[in-house]
């Protein structure tokens, strides 16, 4: 699907002559062409050919790989086992397994080292849904895209099956017998030429393997790298503090938060919960408007990309990575601290830095400063000090002992291993998980120096770019199958407790050290609870043990704050090299992190934030970088332009990406695409075949967060995109996006009636009363940080297919749901705003009278239902729809064949074919639940007992479900607040699902500095 010419100048104009407020998606909408007004009207555009020329069924397949589609009601594959163990559901055990009733388990889910709390939904041993464990401190009953999209993970066919040596498949028992002769040899050596390589790692059980293995071999190496590690966080403590320590942060109490360059609504171990707190402290009830503007707080966003904490931004400056740092040094002077530099950023005025300084001095002991992990240790002291100086520390900011076991700065550890390997000094080399061949830096030849090893071991999920080159792979259990412990960002201890037997064989880093350490016949649940058992001593273990279990965390583990005395100063200011050029920035991608994820296809499929790109990535810049490199016109944009990235004397061929927001002079990279090898397990596959650019080739270890001297320079030809941003385009933009300052709703807390120029007392429907439940959503925009949990959520409840990156192109997404971005203001920083849109549920649907088969039906408890085996295609019912929320099966997406996908699919919901129409159902099979248990205790169904998929998942509550005919219901009480509306109102189908608009806190002494809010108070 092609789109419409860009032409930022003609951009620009049209800005300047605008009048009232006006959100927009994208730079192409701007220009209001006629191009663009045609791909708003055709929803369904005329394609020359159902498949591109070059692309057959079997090189289609090859692609999606293992992660093709998810859907349908099968019956449980016959290898399915559970644990040999006993595992403790989250509830009540039944006295037997009773078939289509589902069990919930905690447990927990290791990411980058860091625990999360999971409650895993199980229907007859067979884990189908992941959700958030509401009793645990990092998850607090929310999940991120990663916790949802672990289950597809679990049971993908192209996970590792079989050990391997040289290519040819062994068994566990082979290599349990050469490993404890390895043992023995080094038994004698005292472990010289054994090296461990890890990620970070929390996990008490496993720290003390290590330990107790290095005391065994004195002359062994224990080394840890991830490719994007927490080094300059920990540094940056030891030059504050003179000791590594672990940074909490207190959001619900802070008034002010200052962000240098952190996403700390994504990106930080303590994400999920610092979600909460943050948007906790700026909901807006309307019994509370009395307490004026404390009940809200403020945030500044210092960034250099686009993050979802500049999202949500009352103030966001566009900087370069590297013009943080002068940034920072300028707001710690001017509070008395000495932090050198003097001169200020380009484009930063000292007025605007005077009046954040006053705001941060008016809320000392409650405000916070957070310094992102890309940025470099001189920042992370700097937000030390100014914390230290604002009195935050132990009130918005607490220190612990690090949750990482032996912190290391992991760029030197994997330096120093490179180098031993190429010396010749390591003669067993074991990776336990990570993928370093893929991950190092580019100029740290670690596959060369790998080479050099006697054995190499990897223990790997996948069959991946490292499994390719070690002599023994050996398939990892999932967390889903393996018995572990991890730690939280707080320090609290979870259990990782397996919901059923591993399917392919699969074992654990415990089990490994174990053969080592000469401890064969102890299993991980053995190790674990060995370990804990000793180390607690209690006399009442086996309670303690059970109600863990249970929980899913051991209570009273998280680390007490430990007292910190500012020790260290500032190192001096970075030297800038002559002749900087662009700068380049490297970031983990949203969806795929640092490519772990890679493989999964739910997380391909998912359309990043702010770009809306899927299937691949792209060079981002700014507008009037674009336009510096002649980038500012392209006859097709997002067919985009091919251009050459060269950097450190490495060069790639990336396809470019104009994102309003960004800083000038720079260009963005994601990580964890082009994998050339082993991505979808194959080792057949060409590096053709990989999808979107590496990045990883152009990284540096001196650089690995952003550098100077790139170059930008255009290629011949262009590149199609799978971007998704202007799909379901709504022709009219006015009063979809309703927004306005804390001020403004102070005075007119009903500013949204300012819209509603329509009068719902007429209507070509017939009315109809609701006498029962009446099912109804309230979608807090205040709260929506654009994460996409709710997106993946969605997809996991609802068997939602994955349609490939030809589809995507093609309009043809399947989700459910999603989140539209809409812009305002001027492209250079533009505000953004998030809207979850799903089917609006409507009482007089549009959808409904223009079905000739009667597939789209009104329930009498409102809902909008889909009867699917009438349903024949006709589309009629999408083209009525104002909000463009149906989706159409234009092929049969689900992948029927492969066994193990079967298992993993929610035996509640209807199977769809090709040929039908389909969209949110409100989960009505959650509903239903819910219905026949009331029904079985002879009541009416509980507020806050039915919770959609969407509502569960979402970490800052922005969802809220219920019956609005219950006067007490949670969800009437947030329509009823004043500034409660219905997008599209106008248009008088009545809609269930309503929005609260958008509030912002800006700064009144800031006025004068940066362009106006857009005002819907009139």
């Amino acid at each position: 699907m092609s789109t419409p010419p860009l032409d930022i100048e003609g951009v620009r104009a049209r800005l300047a002559g605008k009048q009232g407020p006006e959100y927009w998606q994208a730079l192409e909408e701007l220009s209001d062409s006629a191009e663009f007004q045609k791909l708003v009207h055709d929803e369904f555009p005329p394609l020359a050919s159902e498949w591109p020329e070059g692309l057959d069924r079997r090189r289609f397949l090859k692609l999606m790989g293992a992660s093709f589609a998810l859907a349908g009601l099968t019956s449980a594959c016959g290898t399915i086992k559970t644990p040999r163990e006993q595992i403790l559901p989250y509830v009540n055990e039944p006295e037997n397994m009773v078939p289509g009733k589902a069990l919930h388990f905690a447990s927990a889910m290791p990411f980058q080292g860091y625990g999360r709390g999971v409650l895993v939904e199980s229907h007859l041993g067979r884990p189908t849904k992941v959700e958030g464990n509401p009793g645990h401190p990092a998850s607090l009953g929310a999940t991120d895209i990663f916790m949802q999209a672990s289950i597809l993970s679990l049971y993908d066919p192209d996970r590792a099956q079989n050990a391997l040596y040289r290519g040819e498949i062994g068994t566990w028992a082979e290599f349990s017998s050469r490993m404890s002769q390895q043992a023995s040899t080094y038994a004698m050596s005292q472990g010289e030429g054994l090296r461990i390589l890890t990620g970070a790692v929390t996990s008490p059980t496993l720290v003390a393997q290590l330990e107790a293995l290095l005391q065994k071999f004195p002359k062994a190496r224990w080394h840890q790298y991830e490719a994007v590690s927490r080094d300059n966080a920990w540094d940056g403590a030891r030059l504050a503090f003179g000791r590594e320590v672990e940074t909490l942060y207190r959001f619900d109490k802070a008034n002010v938060v200052l962000s240098l360059d952190s996403d700390f609504l994504y990106e930080l171990p303590g994400s999920l919960r610092y979600s909460r707190e943050f948007i906790n402290r700026r909901r807006i009830d309307s019994d509370r408007l009395g307490e004026g503007t404390a009940l809200m707080n403020r945030l500044y966003v210092v960034e250099s990309g686009r993050s979802l904490a500049g999202g949500m931004a009352d103030h966001r400056l566009a900087l370069r990575a590297a013009d943080v740092e002068a940034f920072a040094r300028a707001v710690a002077q001017r509070l008395g601290i000495e932090a050198g530099g003097k001169a200020l950023p380009e484009g930063v005025s000292a007025e605007w830095i005077e009046a954040l300084v006053a705001d941060l001095k008016a809320n000392s002991g409650a405000s916070v400063v957070v310094a992102g992990e890309n940025q470099p240790p001189a920042v992370h002291v700097i937000a030390h000090l100014i914390n230290s100086a604002l009195g935050n520390t132990g009130q918005t900011v607490v220190y612990t002992d690090p949750v990482e076991a032996h912190p290391v700065n992991q760029a030197q550890a994997l330096h120093e291993l490179v180098d031993d390997m190429n010396a010749g000094r390591v003669k067993t080399l074991i990776i336990l998980g990570g993928n370093p061949v893929y991950t190092a830096p580019a100029d740290l030849p670690f596959l060369e120096a790998m080479k050099k090893v006697e054995l190499r071991v990897h223990l790997s999920l996948f069959a991946d770019e490292t499994s390719e080159w070690c002599h023994w792979l050996i398939p990892a259990a999932h967390y889903l199958e393996a018995w572990g412990d991890v730690r939280a960002h707080d320090g609290t201890v979870s259990i990782v407790q397996p919901l059923i037997a591993p399917l392919y064989e699969g074992k654990t880093s415990h089990e490994i050290l174990s053969i080592l350490l000469g401890e064969t016949g102890q299993t991980p649940y053995d190790l674990v609870r060995k370990y804990w058992q000793t180390k607690l001593a209690r006399t009442d273990f086996d309670a303690f043990w059970r109600k863990s279990l249970h929980d899913g965390f051991m209570a009273d583990t998280a680390f007490a704050p430990v007292t910190v005395a500012v020790s260290g100063t500032v190192p001096p200011p970075t030297e800038r090299p002559a002749g900087e050029g662009l700068e380049i920035q490297f970031r983990c991608d949203p969806s795929l992190w640092d490519g772990e994820w890679a493989n999964n296809g739910w997380l391909q499929e998912l359309p990043k934030p702010f770009t809306k790109i899927t299937w691949g990535n792209a060079a981002l810049i700014s507008p009037a970088t674009a336009e510096g490199l002649g980038f500012g016109k392209a006859s097709e944009w997002r067919e985009s332009p091919l251009a050459t990235l060269e950097y450190g004397g490495r060069s790639l061929t990336v396809p470019v990406w104009v994102l309003p927001g960004l800083a000038d002079n720079s260009v963005l990279v994601h990580l964890g695409h082009g994998r050339p090898l082993g991505a979808w397990g194959s080792r057949e596959r060409k590096e053709a075949d990989a999808i979107g650019f590496n990045a990883y080739a152009l990284r540096t270890a001196a650089a690995p967060a952003f550098g100077f001297g790139a170059t930008l320079t255009k290629a011949a030809g262009t590149a199609t995109l799978a971007c998704t941003q202007l799909h379901h385009s709504f022709a009219n933009r006015r009063g979809i996006i309703r927004s306005a300052t804390l001020g403004e709703f102070l005075k007119e807390p009903d500013f949204v009636k300012h819209w509603q120029h329509h009068d719902d007392s007429y209507s070509l429907y017939p009315d109809y009363e609701y006498n029962g439940y009446a099912w109804g959503m309230a979608v807090d925009q205040q709260a929506c940080i654009g994460c996409n949990a709710c997106v993946i959520a969605c997809q996991a409840e609802n068997n939602i297919p994955v349609v490939g990156m030809d589809q995507v192109i093609r309009g043809r997404e399947m989700h459910w749901m999603r989140i539209d971005t809409y812009y305002s203001g001027s492209p250079e920083n533009p505000r953004a705003f998030n809207q979850p849109m799903l089917c609006q549920h409507c009482e007089k649907a549009p959808c409904e009278p223009v079905c000739p088969v009667g597939a789209t039906v009104h329930s009498h408890e409102g809902l909008n239902e889909m009867v699917y085996n009438r349903c024949v295609g006709t589309r009629y019912c999408s083209n009525n729809c104002p909000w463009k929320v149906r989706r159409f099966n234009f092929y049969q997406y689900t992948d029927r064949t492969t066994e193990s996908l079967k298992p993993m699919r929610n035996p509640n919901v209807t199977v769809r074919q090709r040929g039908v129409m389909e969209k949110c159902t409100y989960c009505v099979q959650r509903i239903n639940l819910a219905r026949i248990e009331a029904k079985k205790q002879g009541r009416r169904i509980r507020d806050g007992e039915v919770v959609t998929a969407c509502q569960q998942a979402c970490p800052t509550r922005a969802i809220l479900f219920g019956d609005i005919n219950d006067p007490d219901s949670a969800v009437r009480r947030q329509k009823a607040q004043p500034h409660n509306y219905a997008v599209l109102g106008e248009l008088n189908t009545k809609p269930r699902t309503t929005y609260l608009a958008r509030l912002t806190n800006p700064n009144p002494a800031l006025a004068a500095f940066e362009p106006p809010y857009e005002s819907e108070v009139q």
